[in-house]
């Protein structure tokens, strides 16, 4: 951890801070937001925009009539800070914070695991 890294206080299996530092002021772990509110893990779909990343969570649904889960997927707009650089394929930790752009309200915290291959 160097010096100019915050504390996010965000305590998950598998979560360090970035080896990197950056200058972005939407870094959770370099910059001035803070990270409150749900935590995800997702898989990055698309790495297309600037410092923006498209990701996708499935979660399931319980479905009364028939009695079982049903699966579903959601795409969330987030916020990819260039000291951890995610790609597409990656499984990453995803945090809620103040929104950031019109349709971003999360930032990565951290890479899970990488794309293999």
């Amino acid at each position: 951890m160097s010096k100019t890294t915050r504390n996010v206080g965000i305590v998950y299996p598998g979560l360090k801070p970035p080896e990197r530092s950056c200058s972005d002021k939407k870094c959770p772990w370099h910059g001035n937001v803070s990270v409150r509110g749900v935590l995800f893990t997702c898989r990055v779909v698309k790495a297309k925009m600037h410092n923006t990343l498209v990701v996708e969570r499935e979660h399931l649904v319980w479905v009364r009539k028939f009695k079982r889960y049903e699966r579903k997927r959601s795409r969330l707009h987030v916020h990819n800070p260039p000291c951890i650089n995610a790609k597409e394929g990656d499984t990453v930790l995803i945090g809620e914070t103040r929104p950031l752009a019109k349709s971003v309200s999360f930032v990565i915290l951290g890479i899970l695991q990488r794309k293999s291959g």
